[in-house]
């Protein structure tokens, strides 16, 4: 289970651009469908890649569901080598995505994002529009079945006036 506070603390302590996305984001519009790992998409200036990867290293980054041992070095240049990492860390299971299918890269996706209080902080969070947008593009089974749910909650919120 993911420690939600601490890792978006840490991150946020550390002056990393990151928008929340995926089930975290789903969960924060309202939705009922559980998540179990935190979603973000980051920045990749390299001023933020390295935040990120000073920031991570605290909790012991690891590739999730990589074999035990296999050579990973965590630092800014595997994050500019690579764009989507699946991690085990410390706090819980991390998945850093250098772009959303359907939104497009962090400019994108940080433009698509509404701004959320949580633990006194502000975070970016992908907004409930992009998130439909996004799991309709990536169309796997789990996507489609929380499209109807994500749609009703977005009716709702026209009727409230909220965004």
């Amino acid at each position: 289970m993911i420690r939600l506070k601490e890792i978006l603390l840490l991150l946020a302590e550390a002056d990393v651009d990151f928008v929340i996305v995926g089930g975290t984001a789903a969960s924060l519009h309202g939705s009922s469908y559980p998540t179990f790992d935190l979603d973000l998409c980051y920045s990749r200036e390299q001023t933020n890649l390295e935040r990120l990867a000073t920031a991570l290293r605290a909790v012991r980054p690891r590739l999730r569901g990589a074999p035990e041992g296999l050579p990973f070095v965590w630092d800014p240049h595997t994050l500019r080598n690579g764009l989507n990492f699946t991690l085990a860390t410390d706090l819980g299971d991390l998945d850093l995505l250098g772009e959303i299918t359907g939104v497009g890269a962090y400019p994108e996706v940080r433009v698509a994002a509404v701004d959320v209080v949580l633990f006194g902080r502000s975070f970016a969070v992908l907004s409930l529009d992009a998130l439909i947008r996004a799991k309709q593009a990536a169309a796997r089974p789990k996507d489609l079945l929380s499209l109807p749910e994500l749609k009703a909650l977005r009716e709702a919120q026209a009727k409230t006036g909220e965004s």
